[in-house]
């Protein structure tokens, strides 16, 4: 089972309240998580990293058990060995493309020198095809190459999971396409699984093996239902085998 959780979470703000409450096992390793904005995708995708503590319940990934209330168990972030990419990627603007890629590398509290040597860094750089631009800074680069120097930065540490926020919204349509087709062969050529959040359709069709569809906080049972026959009906469709 790559995906096994059980949880709650209450947000407060003011008067209003937001609750989430879960319960979801998935053996697919590109789950896409749709729903509209307020919905919960983020909260979910900032619990399963490790960035926000649930209530109460537990989470496993790859079969590691990352949360668990009742036992105590609340790995770190750092712990939990996953990459976190977010929705306007976080690239650091001071820095080159090298120096954001070999950020999660660092051991000191010192960013990584510009002109530093490592191997790993390169396999990376030439892996997204950023040799050329590694020396630039963000505002130089075109939307593609801050999404691909998200990705290795993301990637250099060789995680357990790549989770990705809206990784799309942000790219013009054309753009959005490429990426799309990009993104999916590179996951299928790393094999590392992803869970990826989203209220676009198109992102579900390209990437999901299993949607979770999610509305307020809980999981759209009716949603759910139509897109597993629907992603059912396209498997059948392509001849994938199993269908």
């Amino acid at each position: 089972m790559f995906l096994d959780l059980d949880l709650t979470k209450t947000m407060r703000s003011g008067k209003s309240e937001f609750h989430l409450g879960l319960a979801f096992a998935s053996s697919s390793e590109r789950l896409v998580v749709l729903g509209p904005s307020g919905s919960g995708k983020s909260l979910l995708l900032q619990m399963i990293a490790g960035l926000l503590k649930p209530d109460s319940g537990h989470l496993k990934l790859a079969g590691r058990t990352l949360f668990d209330q009742k036992q105590g168990i609340n790995l770190t972030p750092q712990q939990r060995q996953v990459a976190f990419l977010f929705q306007n990627y976080a690239l650091f603007p001071h820095l080159s493309v090298r120096q954001n890629v070999a950020f999660s590398l660092r051991t000191g509290l010192l960013n990584p020198s510009a002109k530093m040597a490592n191997k790993t860094v390169d396999y990376w750089l030439d892996n997204f095809g950023l040799e050329p631009v590694q020396h630039q800074k963000p505002h130089e680069l075109s939307g593609g190459q801050r999404q691909r120097t998200a990705l290795a930065r993301a990637l250099v540490t060789e995680p357990r999971a790549l989770l990705l926020d809206e990784p799309f919204s942000a790219l013009d349509p054309d753009l959005r396409i490429h990426m799309r087709k990009e993104l999916r062969e590179l996951q299928e050529r790393l094999a590392v699984p992803l869970i990826l959040i989203t209220h676009d359709v198109e992102d579900v069709k390209v990437f999901a093996e299993q949607t979770l569809c999610l509305k307020e906080g809980q999981i759209d049972l009716q949603r759910q239902h139509s897109m597993q026959v629907s992603q059912q009906a396209l498997c059948c469709a392509k001849h994938v085998h199993g269908c």
